[in-house]
């Protein structure tokens, strides 16, 4: 792998037209069209997500849809399909994805799936496994989740044919047979997941999962740092025994508690030349390699920017990042955090937070590594074109010329919002 500069990138904000976009998790991908696909977060009980396309050919996003208008929940008067929380998968001209709740209730001190709508609004009916037509624009739901909880977590076994989610607040696990067109809940994941009482059943849910691609089996991590598999046709997942997360490298955590992905991987993928997995644990940034077969789970490096890596520390956003992706030819792309120094002193964040999020602000840098060669490269931190840096980043894409993008916080029209960013990766590395 090439030497890279590590001067850094001035990366361009675009604003798609929606004034109150928030925080978006993983819901960016490029398709087959060479277009990159992206759904913009509501918190808003009437508005749903809403989801655009941009074109790097013309420079040009446009919008396709209000998620929850689109479904005919909008009209229906059902609390709103806010978000979406996971990528797009490409099967057959369609994108494959799901949808998540983003208006929430305060309960005993925490953000919860809404049990008072709010008047003239029924209760959010739980979030859809659907599709996207590339072709013809259709957008045709497949399934709803069970007990009207949203989506958080999912992944499709394209060869196969399944979509598997994970639900939040409480947890089930969810498997789609296309074909058969039939819903399964297989239970909750791990005890009342985050719909549980802190300190006691409580426990943050896996927000990424894989398939082996050559037995069809599902693997995903609990809070505890369990690995559970499943295989269509089981009674139920299976614990993966002589294996797990609880690594000292990655830290002390009490599974019972917020503010933390605790012992569970943050992002993960299938790497078919190896036959492993590759996935990194987001709040200690370590990536490992864990070979479902062997049940081994093997250190490989710390991916956290060159900044971090001296420093010694945790990165500020205490669940980790998302903005991990695996490329084509095995370099994977980790957009992450890097300190913050004034006058030679790392600005430091609050020690716990009550729930996941930054304790502090932190400069964004992009990182790859090349699994073949096994080569890190920190290429530097990212700013806008006025000096201020993207916040809040937690998704990546990447074009076919190899310029990457995510969903990032900036000042539009002096109101911060979270909308498409484009790093000049490709242009910067000719």
């Amino acid at each position: 792998m090439e030497k890279t500069k590590t001067n850094g990138f001035v990366a361009k904000r675009y604003y798609s037209g929606f004034s109150e976009a928030h925080d978006t998790y993983n819901a960016i991908s490029k398709a087959s069209d060479g277009k990159i696909y992206y759904i913009l977060s509501s918190t808003q009980h009437d508005v749903g997500g809403q989801f655009y396309r941009y074109d790097p050919q013309t420079d040009q996003t446009e919008f396709i849809a209000d998620l929850s208008d689109v479904l005919g929940e909008k009209e229906a008067g059902y609390i709103a399909q806010g978000k979406s929380h996971v990528e797009f998968y490409e099967h057959k001209g369609k994108l494959f994805f799901a949808t998540h709740v983003g208006y929430y209730e305060m309960i005993a001190g925490s953000e919860q799936l809404p049990k008072n709508a709010p008047e003239g609004y029924k209760l959010y009916p739980g979030g859809h496994f659907l599709y996207y037509d590339l072709e013809t624009g259709e957008i045709k739901s497949l399934a709803i989740a069970p007990h009207g909880e949203g989506i958080l977590t999912m992944v499709m076994d394209k060869e196969r044919e399944h979509l598997y989610g994970i639900t939040w607040p409480k947890g089930y696990l969810i498997d789609y047979d296309i074909k058969q067109g039939v819903l399964k809940n297989l239970g909750l994941v791990n005890e009342q997941g985050e719909g549980g009482t802190i300190g006691k059943d409580y426990r943050v849910l896996c927000r990424s999962m894989f398939v082996d691609a050559r037995d069809g089996k599902l693997y995903y991590s609990t809070a505890e740092g369990d690995i559970f598999s499943y295989l269509p046709g089981d009674e139920s997942p299976r614990k993966v025994e002589g294996v797990d997360l609880r690594i000292d490298y990655f830290g002390s955590y009490d599974f019972t508690g917020a503010g933390s992905m605790s012992y569970n991987w943050r992002k993960i993928y299938w790497y078919e030349p190896e036959n492993v997995a590759y996935g990194v644990h987001g709040n200690s940034g370590y990536l490992f390699r864990f070979d479902p077969q062997a049940e081994k789970v093997e250190l490989v490096e710390r991916i956290v920017s060159e900044p971090s890596r001296k420093s010694g520390m945790f990165d500020q956003f205490s669940y980790g990042y998302l903005g991990f992706t695996l490329g084509s030819d095995g370099t994977i792309y980790y957009l992450t955090g890097a300190p913050i120094y004034k006058n030679g002193q790392r600005v430091k964040g609050l020690d716990k937070i009550a729930m996941g999020a930054a304790k502090g602000l932190e400069y964004l840098h992009l990182v790859t590594y090349h699994i073949p060669t096994n080569k890190y490269q920190d290429h530097g931190p990212i700013f806008y074109e006025d000096g201020s840096f993207p916040t809040y980043v937690n998704s990546i894409a990447l074009d076919n010329q190899g310029d990457v993008y995510t969903l990032a916080r900036f000042l539009h029209e002096e109101k911060e919002i979270e909308d498409l960013i484009k790093i000049p990766f490709a242009t910067d590395n000719t």
